[in-house]
C-alpha cells in the first residue's frame, strides 16, 4: 500500500489559546502515526477540504512554506528508504526524521571538532580550526547561527570580508578548506542534510594558489650544512635543518618530541604528530653524529627543544613556539648571508628532501612513506608494502 503524507488541522483538540494544532499525518499499510508540526491556527483561518490555511490566515506564507518543507523532508526519506530496499512503518520513517537532523548550531560544531582534536593531541590543527573559529566570530559577530544559514552567499561575503582585510589568498583558501571540513563535520554527524552543502556552487578550488618554490638543490643544501660561524647561537639552526634532512624530512614538532626510546636497532622509530602514523627509518651516521652532539643526561630528549621541566601541552607549546621562531629567524639571516634563491626555514629542508630523491627516481610511494603522508591515497595502499633495504636506498640519494 502506497504511503501518503498530508497536514491536517487537529480540529479535535483545541489548545488555551482557542487554537488547533497543526499536524503531520503519516498514512502507512493502514497505519497512521500523527507528530506535531508545532504551529496551531483557528478553525476559522484553516481550509478543511484542501487543508491549507486560508486567504486571511495570519502568517499564512509562513505556514505554507513551513508545510512544504516538511511534507518534502518526509517525501525525501521515503524515497531514500524505497532506494535502498529498506521496510520502514510510520512509527520508523518519523524516527528517522526526528533523529535524522539534531539542532546544533555552528558554534557548538566547531567547539565539539576542537575539543575531538584536543583528546587527539592533534594541537597542531587544533589550533588552525580555533584560528578559523576566531575568524569567523571576529567576522559574524557570534556562530549561534545553523549551518543551513551558511549558504553560497554568506561565503562570498566572508571571501570578500577576509580580502578587504589584506589576508593572503592561500590563507584564504586555508580558512575555507577548514571551514568546508567542519561542515562536512557536520553532515557525517547529521547536524544538517547534505543537501544544503554550500561548497557545490562555492569552490574552494578557485581559492589554491601555486605555492612558492620552497626546495633547494643539493648544492645549496650543502652550503648550508658546511655553513660555518663563530655565533654560537647558530649552531642549533644549522643541526637542526641537518637532522630534518637526514632523517627523512622529519617535522621540527616529531624532532622536539624524540628521545633515547626512540632510537631502536639502529632506526628512527616514532610516530608523527600531525597524522600518529609509524615512521621507521634508518639512522644515518650523520644524524647520529647529531645526537651525539646533544646528549644530555639530565634531559630525556635528544635535543634541546623541550627538556624534564616541560610537563604541560601548554608549557610544551609555548617553549616550541618560542625555539622554531628563533631557529627559522637565524635560518634566514644565514640564507641572505649565502645569497640562495629562497628564504630558509626547517620545512625546506623537509621539501627538498623530497624533491631530490624525487629528481634521483624514488617513487613518490617511498617518499610519501618516507615522510609519513598519511593522507596521500597511493601511500596508504602501500604503507607497508616496503622494506627496509627499499628505503634505506632511497635515502641514500641525499648524499
Amino acid at each position: 500500500m502506497a504511503e501518503t503524507i498530508n497536514v491536517l488541522c487537529y480540529k479535535s483538540k483545541t489548545l488555551s489559546n482557542g487554537e488547533h494544532p497543526l499536524m503531520i499525518r503519516i498514512c502507512k499499510n493502514g497505519k497512521k502515526k500523527y507528530v506535531s508540526l508545532g504551529l496551531s491556527v483557528k478553525a476559522e483561518h484553516w481550509n478543511f477540504e484542501k487543508n491549507i490555511p486560508k486567504p486571511n490566515c495570519p502568517n499564512r506564507e509562513h505556514i505554507n512554506i513551513l508545510i512544504a518543507n516538511k511534507k518534502k523532508e518526509y517525501e525525501t526519506e521515503i524515497v531514500k528508504l524505497k532506494s535502498e530496499d529498506k521496510l520502514f512503518t510510520a512509527n520508523t520513517l518519523n524516527e528517522r526524521i526526528t533523529s535524522s537532523v539534531k539542532p546544533r548550531t555552528v558554534e557548538d560544531t566547531f567547539k565539539e571538532y576542537i575539543s575531538l582534536l584536543k583528546e587527539e593531541n592533534r594541537r597542531g590543527y587544533m589550533l588552525s580550526v580555533q584560528q578559523v573559529y576566531n575568524s569567523l566570530i571576529k567576522y559574524n559577530k557570534h556562530l549561534d547561527l545553523y549551518f543551513t544559514d551558511l549558504d553560497s552567499a554568506w561565503l562570498k561575503k566572508y571571501e570578500a570580508w577576509l580580502r578587504n582585510n589584506g589576508l593572503a589568498e592561500n590563507t584564504i583558501g586555508i580558512r575555507f578548506r577548514t571551514l568546508r571540513t567542519i561542515y562536512n563535520y557536520a553532515i557525517e554527524k547529521d547536524i544538517v542534510q547534505a543537501e544544503y552543502y554550500p561548497f557545490k556552487k562555492y569552490k574552494v578550488s578557485k581559492l589554491n594558489q601555486e605555492t612558492a618554490k620552497r626546495a633547494l638543490s643539493k648544492e645549496n643544501i650543502d652550503k648550508i650544512l658546511h655553513y660555518q660561524s663563530k655565533n654560537r647561537f647558530m649552531r642549533l639552526p644549522i643541526d637542526l635543518f641537518a637532522f630534518t634532512y637526514y632523517a627523512g624530512g622529519i617535522n621540527f614538532v616529531d624532532i622536539a618530541n624524540l628521545t633515547k626510546d626512540n632510537i631502536i636497532d639502529n632506526r628512527i622509530v616514532y610516530k608523527r604528530c600531525k597524522t600518529g602514523k609509524l615512521i621507521k627509518l634508518p639512522l644515518t651516521q650523520q644524524a647520529k653524529e647529531i645526537i651525539s652532539k646533544y646528549h644530555n643526561p639530565n634531559n630525556p630528549y635528544l635535543f634541546p627543544v623541550f627538556s624534564a621541566q616541560h610537563i604541560t601541552e601548554q608549557q610544551k607549546a609555548n617553549r616550541l613556539h618560542k625555539v622554531i621562531t628563533n631557529v627559522n629567524r637565524r635560518l634566514k639571516q644565514i640564507g641572505e648571508e649565502l645569497k640562495l634563491p629562497i628564504p630558509i626555514t626547517t620545512y625546506v629542508a623537509r621539501h627538498s628532501q623530497a624533491t631530490i630523491m624525487k629528481k634521483a627516481g624514488v617513487s613518490t610511494a617511498i617518499i610519501g612513506q618516507i615522510m609519513g603522508h598519511s593522507s596521500e591515497r597511493i601511500t596508504q595502499i602501500y604503507l607497508d608494502s616496503f622494506d627496509n633495504e627499499q628505503i634505506n636506498d632511497a635515502m641514500k640519494n641525499l648524499f
